[in-house]
């Protein structure tokens, strides 16, 4: 059954454990889109995931295509979806005409984003009849109702920040007041700069919606390296060195990976965090190895559909 988020995140609370979400990316070729159906998605319901995403693209490039994986897997796979949205190059009548498109099409979760620039430019601007704030656009989802709202949260700081973090900490507090319901965050790498921001939030700012610490559990040296940079996340030293002592061994990199992200949720589990959601770069090996070294695989639960649906 598609649920509300903050439905999902109230009833994973009342069972003691945290909620399991997966973010995919639309692929962009035919056999991504057969490797996404037929092998990674089925892989990953093993696990009985909670909800998943489905980001938006650069400058959202893949609109339609977003849209369209998202009514499928819920449609085929009986999964809460979750449809990232962005500011950028749309102004508030054409996002408008999405979120209604949206809703046709039975999503009922949406996270709300600024966006990134579209690609080749320096930096970003606002569309004439536009959003230039992400709290903007939270607040106008509300307004329209219907949906339940995420936004995203920068344990780091935003990149583009120059106040630094808590700055953008301070942001995020506005974005949640105007109206969303959860934060998901971007990845990162030490647990303690994600403490911060909650401590902060909750002790400045009064903050209680679930903070979803995002995790991505690495595949490989220099995949890790240059996503990193482009987010602006850092990389712990003893991390590095271990990812510059496996070299290009990709599997040996993908089995820390997953060591290093199931001690990552150790962790916040027994901080109480209300859910994790993992970046799978459209793959399922690591992703549900670390949920099943966790034993949060749903296998105590009857109430997640675990196969596509007829």
């Amino acid at each position: 059954m598609i649920s509300l988020i903050h439905d999902l995140h109230a009833a994973a609370k009342r069972r003691g454990k945290p909620a399991i979400s997966l973010e995919f990316f639309p692929p962009k070729t035919d056999e991504g889109d057969r490797n996404l159906f037929e092998k990674t998605l089925p892989a990953l319901m093993a696990i009985r995931p909670d909800y998943c995403s489905v980001t938006y693209g650069a400058g959202g490039t893949t609109r339609d295509k977003t849209l369209q994986i998202v009514e499928r897997i819920q449609r085929d796979f009986d999964l809460t979806t979750m449809m990232h949205l962005t500011c950028v190059n749309a102004t508030q009548a054409e996002l408008d005409a999405v979120v209604s498109d949206a809703r046709s099409r039975g999503v009922k979760n949406l996270l709300a984003l600024r966006g990134d620039p579209p690609v080749g430019a320096a930096e970003w601007t606002a569309t004439e009849g536009g959003f230039r704030y992400s709290s903007e656009l939270v607040a106008h989802l509300r307004q329209l109702g219907g949906f339940s709202i995420g936004t995203a949260g920068f344990p780091e700081g935003h990149i583009a920040q120059a106040a630094g973090r808590e700055a953008d900490w301070e942001h995020l507090a506005d974005k949640i007041q105007r109206g969303a319901d959860f934060v998901v965050t971007q990845l990162f790498f030490d647990n303690d700069d994600f403490f911060r921001m909650r401590d902060y939030l909750a002790s400045k700012r009064g903050i209680q919606v679930p903070l979803i610490p995002g995790l991505l559990p690495v595949l490989s040296r220099n995949q890790t390296k240059k996503f990193t940079a482009l987010c602006g996340a850092a990389l712990p030293t003893a991390f590095v060195a271990k990812l510059d002592a496996l070299g290009d061994d990709d599997a040996a990199v993908t089995q820390f990976g997953i060591e290093y992200c199931a001690a990552q949720c150790e962790q916040l589990i027994r901080e109480g965090v209300a859910g994790i959601h993992f970046y799978t770069l459209n793959r399922a090996h690591s992703a549900a190895a670390v949920v099943r070294h966790l034993g949060l695989d749903g296998s105590d639960r009857t109430d997640v559909a675990v196969t596509p649906a007829a």
